[in-house]
């Protein structure tokens, strides 16, 4: 079969996927390589760190300050504590960490990446721990290269083993936040823990160990979709790190200006900004899907510029619109009316007006409440003396960190009784005292009686309870009679 003419077929030898370059980024000091150091370590802390934090909330709640206690469906967070029924308050969280970002990214680019993104964190130690063990950049690059032998197999093995024990934590932090810190650590080391711990852990440790010690960059150009959703909500009035090329080119080195005044621009193609780029990209290529917005490259493309007496900023953050007005020999505006703009603006109040709705829910919610469900089949007996029952399920919940006794009454029923599974039907009455252990839904049975004759109608089960909060609530029921529809 005769091939199209219209098609063309790669040449011989020509390939069509890059194969993966190594990057070996070189050490940096300077301004935004410290805020990594500080933002690393407050991260790092915070993870590692937070199971083991202990909080007061009496003698019938778990001391620890943050825990999501599947077991008890329950999340506490200090002195917030969830329950099922408040799901609300998660989905409100989440829902401004999603604005939060659309906040950050519009602002200053893709700085959730660079900084505290996991993957960025987590690659961040590994890539300190290559240049303890291996040495900086040049040293790592002549290991990589040198065949396997003793020396190579032994830097290896050290450090492959560093990569497991951080993994290995990772994942042990991970499960802390599930149950009781120091009892699961204890049960966990004793192999007395659930085998989803240990499970959980092993899946942890393999993928910390693999995406963070190996597949480093890969993570973030290829399998993250975060970069592309971040690159759709740039704009040209986002502080992005830019490659200013009506500054920088053409290039040349500092012989090279030197022997031909004017003729090139600022940037020596000293490579140091690629040198130390974690993704390996270069900036001075444009915006690019590779680049985090770490700015480390603006620590060493400054640092350059001191060393051959040139002004800073080079590269620095600037956004598009300041780069084409500085360009045309204008000033630049001032960092802070780059991020006072209507979109930014508009993202903040969104996300303040959610977190000041929550705290205002947290505020005022209830701690008491009842839910009640009533048999189906039959929906009502007829008892001898000709009175008329219907049962139902009460659900009293206790959402305070203590025994509570509470008042079930009959409210809209006139001449209804009623008592529980745990009482004598003698004692029915109109109102019935409950006691409600802590921070549990009490379930009970309920039987309302009516007179002969009575028909079908709607009331409430009412709860109020009985301490110096006297927090009340009702549930709607109906009572079912012979003939009611």
């Amino acid at each position: 079969m005769n091939k199209p003419s219209n098609l063309s077929t790669p040449s011989e030898g020509t390939h069509l996927y890059e194969k993966r370059k190594q990057v070996h980024n070189k050490r940096i000091d300077g301004p935004f390589r410290r805020f990594k150091w500080l933002v690393m370590f407050v991260t790092l802390a915070i993870y590692y760190g937070t199971p083991w934090i202990r909080w007061d909330r009496g003698a019938y709640a778990p001391d620890q300050a943050v825990l999501i206690d599947l077991a008890n469906r329950r999340f506490y967070m200090f002195g917030i504590e969830i329950w099922p029924h408040e799901f609300y308050f998660v989905a409100g969280l989440l829902i401004m960490a999603g604005i939060g970002l659309f906040l950050v990214t519009s602002a200053v680019g893709r700085a959730w990446c660079g900084y505290t993104c996991p993957q960025t964190v987590w690659t961040d130690v590994f890539q300190h721990i290559d240049r303890f063990v291996d040495g900086d950049r040049n040293a790592r690059i002549r290991l990589d290269a040198a065949p396997w032998g003793p020396r190579k197999i032994a830097k290896r093995a050290f450090k492959w083993t560093i990569y497991l024990v951080i993994s290995f934590w990772t994942g042990g932090a991970w499960i802390m936040y599930f149950a009781d810190a120091p009892t699961l650590t204890r049960d966990f080391w004793a192999g007395d823990a659930a085998p989803i711990a240990y499970v959980t852990v092993a899946i942890l440790t393999f993928t910390t160990f693999a995406l963070g010690g190996f597949m480093r960059e890969q993570v973030c150009i290829y399998m993250c979709p975060w970069p592309r959703i971040q690159s759709a909500m740039l704009d040209e009035n986002s502080l992005i790190v830019t490659y200013k090329d009506w500054r920088g080119e053409p290039r040349g080195s500092v012989k090279k200006a030197e022997k031909n005044p004017g003729a090139f621009g600022d940037c020596i193609d000293c490579m140091q900004c690629v040198a130390v780029c974690p993704t390996g990209i270069d900036i001075r290529e444009g915006p690019q899907i590779g680049c985090i917005t770490c700015a480390l490259c603006i620590d060493a493309c400054d640092k350059v510029m001191k060393d051959v007496g040139r002004p800073r900023g080079l590269i620095d953050y600037a956004t598009l619109e300041d780069c084409e007005r500085e360009a045309a020999g204008e000033a630049p505006r001032p960092a802070w009316k780059a991020l006072l703009r209507l979109r930014t603006i508009a993202y903040f109040l969104v996300w303040a007006a959610i977190g000041l709705g929550l705290l205002f829910a947290l505020g005022v919610r209830n701690h008491t409440d009842i839910s009640v469900s009533p048999d189906r089949n039959p929906p009502f007996m007829l008892m001898s003396d000709g009175s008329i029952r219907n049962s139902y399920t009460v659900k009293l919940r206790n959402m305070e960190s203590r025994p509570r006794e509470m008042e079930v009454s009959l409210q809209g029923l006139p001449g209804g009784r009623f008592w529980t599974d745990t009482m004598l039907q003698s004692d029915a009455a109109t109102v019935q005292k409950v006691t409600v252990p802590a921070d549990q839904t009490f379930i009970m049975r309920a039987y309302v009686v009516m007179p002969s004759g009575s028909a079908t109608r709607d009331f409430d089960f009412g709860v109020m309870s009985l301490d110096e909060k006297g927090e009340s609530d009702t549930a709607e029921a109906r009572f079912s009679a012979p003939g009611g529809s």
